[in-house]
């Protein structure tokens, strides 16, 4: 059984991502959108970025860019992945081998072809609106369906045994208040996530 890909998104602080990296976070993931509360600044995230320890992958997050934002934050860090809504990616231009994590969300037409990995969102990223798990479960069989919207530490066993996502994403869902991500909750988050992964399907159906 693969191991589960686990992503804390929303990170601004060096402290974040110590605590996400030593509980054993597979990606950390910073935000460029203006709106939200964990917008990054470019030159912001490529101090950060630094911090990023060896092993865990980076993902710059966006949300409908310009293409001038996104050529400004892939310079500051250069991700590992790109990240968003599957519609922006056709007026993008990326550089040559740039990974890239598709949006899908709930309710919209999926693409004639799924990506090899994707991300099954909500309608409203970032405010703790729950995906269509059924929708997901679907594709997780089709994909490396990344689950996100709506996860907390108390939700995500029942979405990791119903959905058996390749991923889990969660960012509001381990916050103390909007932007601010609270140490317990991101280690009880990824420790109950790797606890529900590792539970086979013949022993959930008893």
């Amino acid at each position: 059984m693969a191991a589960l890909w686990i992503k804390i998104c929303g990170l601004r602080t060096t402290a974040a991502i110590e605590v996400a990296a030593e509980a054993g976070a597979d990606a950390v993931g910073f935000v460029f959108h203006a709106p939200s509360p964990r917008h990054l600044e470019p030159a912001a995230a490529r101090a950060l970025q630094a911090a990023v320890p060896p092993g865990v992958e980076r993902v710059a997050v966006f949300l409908h860019p310009s293409q001038a934002l996104l050529d400004a934050a892939l310079e500051a860090m250069a991700p590992d992945w790109v990240q968003t809504d599957a519609e922006d990616l056709a007026g993008l231009r990326l550089p040559p081998g740039q990974r890239v994590m598709p949006v899908l969300r709930s309710g919209v037409p999926l693409p004639e072809s799924l990506p090899g990995r994707c991300l099954f969102e909500s309608g409203l990223s970032g405010a703790g609106e729950r995906a269509d798990w059924s929708a997901a479960a679907e594709l997780a069989y089709r994909t490396e369906l990344v689950l996100a919207g709506g996860l907390d530490p108390g939700s995500v066993v029942e979405a990791v045994r119903t959905v058996r996502p390749f991923g889990v994403d969660v960012s509001s869902g381990v916050e103390r208040q909007r932007g601010v991500k609270d140490a317990t909750l991101v280690r009880e988050f990824i420790r109950t996530a790797r606890e529900a992964a590792q539970v086979p399907l013949s022993e959930e159906s008893r």
